[in-house]
C-alpha cells in the first residue's frame, strides 16, 4: 500500500461503466512525492544487497499470489477501468508471466561477464551491472495493473527501488500489486505507489528519479523526454500507435474474421497496440468485409464481471466524447459507417459501439491520428505491396498484424516498420513473448520493455579491468622497445581472436 503522509486532499475513484464511486485515495503533493523518494533511496541501498536467490524467491511467491488472487485482482481492474473480464485476465497473466520470466532469467542477465581484454594474460576485463537507483514509473489507465507492476518488476529485480505514479483514474490495481509484492517478501518502501496529479506527482518523479519509465501519449512523452535530457538521465517510453492490419491475398478468411475483432476491440480499443487500420487485399475483400462486419455486430457490449461480455466501457465520459468527435468528423468528411459509429446511452454514458468505417478520407483526423477507442477503418488494396506501403505510411510504428500464409506473412513482416508484428494474430502473442523485446519505432517510443533489455536498461554498466605483472603505458623497458613489444602483442592478439 502507499505510505501516505497526509490525506487532506483525496480523489474519488469512479467505476466508468456504472458511475459509482468505488474508493477514495489520497492525492499526494510534490513534496510528499519527494519524501517518498527519500525513503526509496534508503530502502534501495538495502535491497541492492539482497541476493539474486532471495529476489527470485520473492518473485516466484508473487507469481503464485497473483494467480491465487486472480478473481479479486480482475474485479479491481474492471471496477476502476470498465474493461471486460477477458481484457482484465490479459493483465493478470502478463504480470504473472513477467514475474516468472525475470525470476528465472534475471540473475543470468545481471551477473558479471568476462570481456575480451586488451592484452590476454596480462589483463582481464569484466563487465558489471549496478542498479540505477530509484526508478520513476508513470503509468497509464488502460492497463492499470500490467503497465504499473510489470515495468516495476524488472526495475526491482535489477536492484532498484521504484516510485510509481498511477493514472489518477486507476490507482487501485497498482496498490493491490504492491500489497501482494510485500506479502511475497518485498521490503517496505522498495516499491511505492503515489497517487496524485501529473502536475504534482508526475513532475516530482521526473525531477527526482534516476531513470524514467513512461507509458502514454506521444505528445506527453516528448515533453518528458526533454525534461529527462536536461537532467542527463536515461528513459524508456512506450507511446502512441496507429497500428495496421494487413489481410493478404492468401489469408484464411474465416480464421481472420474470428481473430481480427479482438485485435481491434480488445480492451475497448484503449490499447497502444490495438488495430485501427485494415488493408484488405481485393482477392479476399468481398468475402472478408461483410463477414467481419457481421462478427462485430454480434459482439456483446456491457458492464460487469460476466465472462460473456466481449467489450466494456471507455475510461470516462470525456474520452467517449472524444471518440464520438473523431468518428463524426470522419463521417462529415465522407466516411461510411459499416457498423457502430454511435454512443450506447442505453448502457451508460461511457459506452461506444464497436465501429467499422470505410471510405475514410485522408483529411479526416482519425485517418492518421490515434483514436484509442473501438474504431477501425478498412481500405481495399490491389496487392500485398500496396498494403505494406500504406501500413508504413505513418509517424507511428508500434505494432502490426498480418493475416496470411506462413511464407507470405513472414515476407510482409520483415518489411513493416514496427516494433512488433503478429502473424495470424492481433497483438497478444508478440506481447506475451516476454523473452523478446517489445517497443516502438518512430514516434511510438524509445527503448524496450520485455526481453533482456527490459531488465538491463535499469542498470549502469561498469568496466573492471585488472592488469598483472606490468604497467601497460609506462614500464621499465625503454619506450621504443616497449612500442615494438606492444605492437607485436596486439598483432598476436588479433590473430588469436580471429
Amino acid at each position: 500500500m502507499t505510505h501516505a503522509l497526509r490525506e487532506e486532499a483525496t480523489t474519488d475513484i469512479v467505476n466508468p461503466a456504472t458511475g459509482e464511486v468505488i474508493a477514495t485515495v489520497p492525492e499526494h503533493t510534490k513534496g510528499e512525492t519527494k519524501e517518498a523518494f527519500a525513503r526509496a533511496r534508503v530502502a534501495q541501498k538495502r535491497w541492492a544487497q539482497t541476493s539474486f536467490r532471495e529476489r527470485r524467491k520473492i518473485f516466484l511467491r508473487f507469481h503464485n499470489l497473483v494467480l491465487d488472487n486472480r478473481e479479486r485482482l480482475m474485479d479491481t481492474i474492471q471496477d476502476e477501468n470498465g474493461k471486460s473480464r477477458l481484457s482484465a485476465l490479459e493483465e493478470l497473466l502478463d504480470v504473472a508471466l513477467t514475474s516468472r520470466h525475470y525470476a528465472y532469467k534475471g540473475a543470468k542477465l545481471l551477473k558479471p561477464r568476462r570481456r575480451k581484454p586488451v592484452v590476454p594474460v596480462l589483463t582481464s576485463t569484466w563487465e558489471q551491472r549496478a542498479p540505477k537507483g530509484v526508478v520513476g514509473v508513470i503509468a497509464p489507465f488502460n492497463y492499470p495493473l500490467s503497465l504499473s507492476v510489470c515495468d516495476a518488476l524488472a526495475a526491482i529485480f535489477a536492484g532498484n527501488a521504484v516510485v510509481l505514479k498511477p493514472d489518477s483514474q486507476t490507482p487501485l490495481s497498482a496498490l493491490a500489486g504492491v500489497e501482494l509484492l510485500e506479502r511475497a517478501g518485498l521490503p517496505r518502501d522498495v516499491f511505492q505507489v503515489v497517487p496524485g496529479r501529473g502536475s504534482e506527482v508526475g513532475q516530482a518523479i521526473v525531477e527526482e528519479c534516476d531513470y524514467l519509465m513512461f507509458t502514454g501519449s506521444t505528445a506527453t512523452g516528448e515533453k518528458l523526454a526533454q525534461q529527462a535530457a536536461a537532467r542527463l538521465i536515461d528513459y524508456s517510453m512506450e507511446l502512441g500507435g496507429k497500428n495496421a492490419m494487413i489481410v493478404a491475398h492468401d489469408a484464411d478468411v474465416k480464421r481472420t474474421v474470428d481473430g481480427a475483432w479482438i485485435a481491434c476491440f480488445g480492451n475497448t480499443g484503449q490499447l497502444c497496440i490495438s488495430i485501427e487500420r485494415m488493408y484488405v487485399h481485393r482477392d479476399v475483400a468481398e468475402e472478408f468485409i461483410p463477414a467481419f462486419v457481421s462478427k462485430v455486430q454480434s459482439l456483446r457490449v456491457g458492464a460487469g464481471h460476466d465472462w460473456d461480455i466481449d467489450m466494456g466501457s471507455l475510461i470516462s465520459v470525456e474520452h467517449a466524447d472524444e471518440v464520438e468527435r473523431l468518428v463524426n468528423d470522419a463521417v462529415d468528411k465522407g466516411a461510411t459507417v459499416l457498423t457502430g459509429g454511435r454512443r450506447l446511452p442505453e448502457l451508460g454514458e461511457t459506452f461506444f459501439a464497436p465501429t467499422v468505417l470505410t471510405d475514410v478520407p485522408a483529411d479526416a483526423e482519425l485517418y492518421r491520428e490515434e483514436v484509442f477507442g473501438p474504431v477501425v477503418y478498412i481500405e481495399v488494396v490491389d496487392s500485398d505491396e500496396e498494403a505494406i506501403e500504406r501500413a508504413n505510411d505513418t509517424d507511428y510504428g508500434l505494432n502490426a498484424s498480418v493475416w496470411a500464409s506462413g511464407a507470405t506473412g513472414r515476407r510482409i513482416a520483415e518489411r513493416l516498420e514496427t516494433g512488433t508484428v503478429n502473424i495470424n494474430e492481433g497483438y497478444a502473442p508478440a506481447w506475451s513473448a516476454i523473452d523478446a523485446p517489445m517497443g516502438g519505432w518512430k514516434k511510438s517510443g524509445v527503448g524496450r520493455r520485455h526481453g533482456d533489455g527490459g531488465l538491463t536498461k535499469y542498470t549502469e554498466q561498469r568496466n573492471v579491468t585488472q592488469t598483472r605483472l606490468i604497467t601497460l603505458m609506462d614500464n621499465v623497458v625503454p619506450r621504443p622497445q616497449w612500442a615494438e613489444a606492444m605492437a607485436t602483442a596486439l598483432k598476436l592478439g588479433r590473430d588469436i581472436l580471429r
